[in-house]
């Protein structure tokens, strides 16, 4: 199985927590007692339905196939005022960016971005009180309980934003996934054309003192990505977490580059303006064919109000410097 079809980033499952178990109506007896009070304990809670954030996870492959999730039952309560057991809580673990939202309606219900968070996503019946509860001066035994209440059957969405220090825009062969793969231990699928990358490919990044951060290779924006066209949303969507946008045009780009840097821009604007107030760097690729002339030529060009850097992966040209410029920007305290 290639990379691509193990990286799952949505899934649908049908949720059933646990029954509360039923309070006892049980009436204290023993040898000396033939008629004593209410001892009827408390049923136990249906079992809750819980995420969990787990770092090592990078996908929701392993629920893909795991339609129906459904907790326990809680146990009835017994004499003596025992209360039941509880249902045993059905915890999955999810990868960090995980979103949950409910199937019908679209809505958010929480998502999941720290190690070991956990969350209730379906909560599991209460379970019903003993009658030991509804004793009063004037019903001294009453010979009723609670039944425990219903668990709750649901239809939920997880959907996974990946969570990423820097993530690479650009247009489809702009050299992103090269790049990952010079700066990290990530092996994505390199080919020359278009459209190579169809799953976020994640690499840790080496940096200074044993430091490190995370890069997102996003697959290629297409210009219409924002209307749905292509592939659009569902990889927009992975850009959303990351902290900084490395905006890469290639040199030999048949648009200037200043054009492009736009175009990739608009697309993002038009998808969530929010994106917009992230912090944005340059890097034309593919510039080890560029000689210093041309350089200092196209610099000329390049859109004002956005740190630039000419690199390339294959001639390893200017990647320090660029690590040392995300750095900084991963780091930058927001104004």
């Amino acid at each position: 199985m290639s990379q691509g079809s193990n990286f799952v980033d949505y899934v649908k499952i049908c949720c059933r927590s646990g029954k509360g178990g039923a309070g006892s109506a049980h009436l204290h007896r023993d040898i000396r007692t033939a008629t004593g009070g209410p001892d009827g304990g408390d049923g136990g809670r249906g079992g809750h339905i819980i995420l969990r954030g787990n770092s090592q996870f990078w996908t929701l492959l392993h629920l893909k196939y795991r339609k129906h999730i459904i907790a326990p039952d809680g146990l009835p309560g017994s004499s003596g005022t025992s209360t039941g057991k509880s249902g045993k809580d059905e915890i999955l673990d999810v990868p960090l960016g995980t979103i949950a939202k409910d199937a019908e309606t679209g809505e958010v219900i929480f998502e999941i971005t720290e190690e070991g968070e956990t969350k209730i996503l379906t909560p599991g019946g209460r379970g019903g009180l003993g009658n030991w509860h509804f004793k009063t001066p004037t019903l001294q035994t009453p010979r009723f309980a609670q039944p425990g209440e219903a668990g709750k059957e649901e239809w939920v969405v997880l959907e996974l934003k990946v969570l990423a220090d820097v993530g690479l825009v650009g247009f489809p062969n702009a050299g992103k996934s090269t790049l990952l793969s010079v700066l990290s231990a990530a092996k994505p699928e390199i080919a020359d054309y278009p459209f190579t990358t169809l799953v976020p490919n994640l690499g840790i990044v080496s940096y200074r003192d044993s430091k490190s951060f995370v890069m997102a290779d996003i697959p290629g924006i297409i210009e219409g990505a924002s209307k749905g066209k292509g592939l659009g949303f569902r990889f927009l969507r992975h850009i959303e977490r990351n902290s900084v946008l490395l905006f890469m045009v290639p040199a030999d780009t048949h648009r200037s580059i200043t054009e492009e840097y736009e175009i990739l821009k608009a697309e993002l604007k038009d998808y969530n303006s929010e994106l917009m107030q992230k912090p944005h760097l340059l890097a034309i690729t593919k510039s080890d064919m560029l000689d210093e002339e041309l350089v200092a030529e196209m610099k000329k060009e390049l859109p004002k109000n956005i740190p630039a850097i000419f690199i390339s992966s294959v001639a390893q040209k200017g990647l320090i410097q660029l690590k040392d410029m995300l750095w900084e920007s991963i780091n930058a305290r927001p104004e």
